[in-house]
C-alpha cells in the first residue's frame, strides 16, 4: 500500500522564510511581512452563499495532485468542474470536523472522482479512508498540511497547517474576529480556548488564516490580527467562557438533514444535551457506502 501520510518532523517546519521585516503603521501597530505562495502551489477559496461556508482547493502545480478542503454536498459539481478545467488530480476530500451546518461534499466528489480518498480526524468518531491524528502530515506533490489538533467546537476539530506557504485552515475553531461555537456538538469553551492559543496563536503572526465560514464578507485574517482583534479570544479563559455560555444561539438551519432532530422536540431541556450527544455519536459513525453518491439524509461520507 502506498504511504500517504507522514509524521511532521522538525525538519518540515524549518523551510519557513526567516526574513520578517516589520514596518510602522498609523496606529503604532508593527506588521510582518506576508509570506508569498511558492511559484509551484495553487490556492483556491470558494464559497458558499447558502452556508456561508469556504471551501479551499490546493495543488501541486507540477505533479496536479490537489487536495479539497471542506466541500459541499449542494456544490460537488461545482468543484469537480473547476478540477476538470485546471486538469487537476483530485487526491484527498478532506474535512476539519463533521459539520452540523451543512452536507459534506465528500461523498459526492468519491463517486466522481473514484481514486480520491476522503480525510478525517480520528478523533471525530468519523468513518473515512484515513482518519489523521495530530503530528500526520496530508502530502500531494511536494506540498504537505501538518495536521493539528483544535477540538472545542466538536471533539474533532483539527487545524491543517501548510508550514511553507504560511497558511492554516481553522475549520470552525477560529474564525475571523471570532469562533465557532460551543453550545452542542460536543462543544467545550475551556477546551477551544485552549486550542486556539496553544495550536494557532503559536505559528507565527504573519501565518494568514483561512477559516470555514464568514459571515460578513471577509475572506481571511493573519495570526498577529486575531491576537490584536478577536474580540472572545484576547479575553480571559474565564471571560471568554462566560461569553460562549450565554450566545444564545439559534441552531444552524440544515441541523434538520443532519440530524433527525424531531426525535427530541418532546425531550425536557435538561434531557436534551445528552440526546444531541447521543446523536452526534451516531452521526459521526455513519456513513455512505463506497459506491453510493446520491444523498441520504444523516449519512455522510467523510
Amino acid at each position: 500500500m502506498l504511504c500517504v501520510l507522514r509524521r511532521a518532523t522538525s525538519h518540515s517546519r524549518s523551510i519557513l522564510p526567516t526574513i520578517y521585516s516589520l514596518v510602522s503603521t498609523s496606529s503604532g501597530r508593527k506588521m510582518s511581512t506576508q509570506i508569498s505562495f511558492s511559484p509551484d502551489f495553487l490556492f483556491r477559496q470558494f464559497f458558499d452563499r447558502e452556508s456561508c461556508t469556504y471551501t479551499y482547493l490546493l495543488a501541486d502545480v507540477n505533479s496536479k495532485e490537489a487536495v479539497l478542503i471542506d466541500p459541499v454536498f449542494e456544490l460537488a459539481e461545482r468543484d469537480f468542474q473547476i478540477l476538470k478545467e485546471l486538469d487537476l488530480k483530485l487526491k484527498y476530500a478532506m474535512n476539519t470536523h463533521v459539520h452540523a451546518d451543512h452536507v459534506t461534499g465528500t461523498g459526492v466528489l468519491k463517486g466522481m472522482i473514484p481514486e480520491c480518498r476522503s480525510v478525517i480526524a480520528k478523533s471525530s468518531g468519523a468513518r473515512a479512508d484515513i482518519l489523521v491524528e495530530p503530528g500526520s502530515s496530508v502530502v500531494f506533490g511536494r506540498h504537505s498540511l501538518e495536521v493539528r489538533p483544535t477540538p472545542g467546537h466538536t471533539n474533532g476539530c483539527v487545524t491543517y497547517v501548510s508550514h511553507e506557504q504560511g497558511i492554516a485552515f481553522t475549520g470552525d475553531t477560529l474564525l475571523i474576529r471570532g469562533c465557532g461555537r460551543t453550545d452542542f456538538q460536543e462543544g467545550c469553551p475551556k477546551m477551544l480556548y485552549n486550542s486556539v492559543h496553544s495550536q494557532i496563536f503559536t505559528l507565527p503572526d504573519n501565518f494568514k488564516l483561512y477559516p470555514a465560514h464568514d459571515y460578513k464578507g471577509l475572506t481571511v485574517t493573519t495570526v498577529g490580527e486575531e491576537k490584536l482583534y478577536n474580540a472572545r479570544l484576547t479575553k480571559t479563559m474565564d471571560e471568554f467562557v462566560q461569553i460562549m455560555e450565554n450566545l444564545n444561539l439559534a441552531y444552524p438551519k440544515k441541523i434538520g438533514e443532519i440530524f433527525p432532530w424531531d426525535k427530541f422536540h418532546e425531550t425536557s431541556r435538561g434531557d436534551k444535551a445528552l440526546q444531541r450527544s447521543k446523536l452526534q455519536r451516531q452521526h459521526n459513525q455513519s456513513f455512505y457506502r463506497k459506491d453510493e453518491v446520491s444523498h441520504v439524509p444523516f449519512m455522510q461520507q467523510y
